[in-house]
């Protein structure tokens, strides 16, 4: 009887058995089904290398040694899949010696027993390296040092890269391409003291292109690159000069002017310390027997004192003009901005050049030629200058008993229309220097005498006003 039982509707009991795994497999499916993830950026490594390093010979990847990786498994094992784990392969075994590709294999680690991936390919699929003989090339390094910020007053002196060399190895074409090598220091700020820095290896071409470093070799090691540079402390010097020689007869010397008047230089702290002018000897400029101003070009940089360098920017000659004037004249240039104005039109206002100078000279009796100061004295009448424009306005300077002013002297000045915002400050500079005693102090530094330069004639000059 149970034999029947278990043979009975046979037919029905195997359809039934056949859906059930059917649907068992529908739901397996459904649950965790199969699906295509990429990955991307994935670094090829080769294999097998020595095939062509034995030769003598290294290889060049020429599109890119990256690729992107096509992996298709079921949701639950993808889910489980980083980039990290992509290992992507390219053996120079397998290398096509007619085209230089090189097929690259995926494989996937990290994934546990019973738990694998269905396919993984690469995109592209090879990878295309040319074989070349290896080159090698030794430069020498120099510092840049763009990024170091110093602290105000410090200045970066000399530098020394370590080491002084460094040897590139590569493919013989990448080698070629190199023009020179740099020590880059990376961004350090606020350095006050001598330093040794850390920097990178930058390579260049001979049109001053930076080179991609990939697949080429360097000697550094992990010590890499350091710079040591020297701090230096920055200071502004005045320059003095003397003179040789003798004007002619019924002529003076009166002092020297330079262009510029100082100079900034680079030192170590202690030597600058002992410096407060740079002092040109009297053989670089010679007035022997002259009757007019003596101009030269003076090489500075033979006198500056030993451990002394002059500043960035700064360049190593000066035009020297020696002042020679006929005995009983004098020549002050004073600033036209001391220059006092009276009669401005209420409806102008006045502007000028800055720092604009004019050339004053008198005649008269030496001491009193001397001592002579025109700071409150020297203005311009602007009565009969009533519409804008630039004018050349002579110049007018009360002088004292026994010294006559040389006419001719005249300054440049600009009228143009007053408006609102500048109504306030032109009716202030239309009264500049109407009240003498309130001049005084705004005036102290407005007159500079051509005898400036000339210590002796000016300490003199300073006694015989006293």
């Amino acid at each position: 009887m149970t034999k029947h039982k278990l043979t009975r509707n046979l037919g029905l009991k195997v359809m039934a058995f056949i859906f059930s795994a059917l649907l068992w497999l529908i739901v397996v499916n459904v649950d965790d089904p199969v699906n295509q993830q990429t990955f991307s950026n994935i670094e090829v490594t080769f294999a097998n290398e020595d095939i062509i390093t034995q030769q003598g010979n290294v290889y060049q990847v020429l599109d890119g040694s990256t690729v992107t990786a096509v992996v298709s498994a079921r949701r639950s094992v993808l889910q489980d899949i980083d980039s990290e784990d992509i290992i992507a392969t390219a053996d120079i075994r397998e290398m096509d010696t007619d085209t230089g590709l090189v097929p690259v294999e995926i494989s996937i680690a990290n994934l546990t027993a019973g738990r694998d991936y269905q396919t993984a390919e690469a995109l592209p699929n090879n990878l295309r390296i040319r074989v070349e003989k290896s080159g090698k090339k030794v430069l020498s390094l120099t510092a840049s040092t763009d990024r170091v910020t110093m602290r105000d007053g410090y200045v970066i002196g000399s530098t020394t890269v370590s080491p002084e060399r460094v040897t590139i190895t590569g493919a013989e074409s990448r080698i070629d391409e190199i023009d020179r090598a740099v020590a880059y220091v990376r961004n350090v700020s606020g350095v006050s003291e001598d330093s040794d820095l850390s920097a990178d290896l930058i390579l260049y071409d001979k049109d001053n292109n930076v080179l991609d470093q990939n697949q080429l070799s360097n000697n550094l090691g992990e010590k890499g690159l350091t710079v040591h540079i020297e701090v230096l402390e920055s200071k502004s010097v005045s320059l003095n000069f003397e003179v040789s020689g003798t004007p002619a007869e019924g002529y003076q010397y009166v002092g020297v002017n330079s262009e510029p008047e100082s100079i900034e230089v680079y030192g170590r702290e202690e030597v600058l310390d002992e410096i407060d002018s740079i002092d040109i000897p009297a053989s670089a400029i010679n007035i022997d027997g002259v009757s007019a101003n003596v101009e030269a070009s003076v090489d500075i940089t033979s006198y500056l004192p030993e451990g002394v360098t002059l500043g960035e920017g700064t360049t190593g000659t000066v035009v020297v003009t020696a002042l020679i004037e006929e005995e009983g004249m004098r020549t002050i240039n004073f600033l036209v901005s001391s220059v006092m104005i009276s009669n401005l039109s209420e409806d102008l206002q006045v502007s000028y050049e800055p720092d604009a100078e004019v050339s004053l000279q008198f005649r008269g009796d030496q001491e009193q030629l001397d001592v002579l100061d025109v700071r409150n004295a020297v203005s311009v009448d602007l009565s009969s200058y009533t519409e804008p424009g630039t004018y050349e306005v002579p110049v007018n300077v009360i002088v004292p008993d026994g010294v006559t002013f040389v006419e001719g002297a005249a300054v440049t000045l600009t009228l143009s229309e007053k408006t609102d915002s500048s109504e306030t400050g032109s009716e202030a500079d239309s009264q500049q220097g109407t009240d003498p005693e309130a001049d005084n102090g705004a005036d102290a530094g407005s007159e500079t005498d051509s005898r400036q330069g000339n210590p002796d004639q000016q300490e003199e000059e300073e006694q015989n006003g006293q």
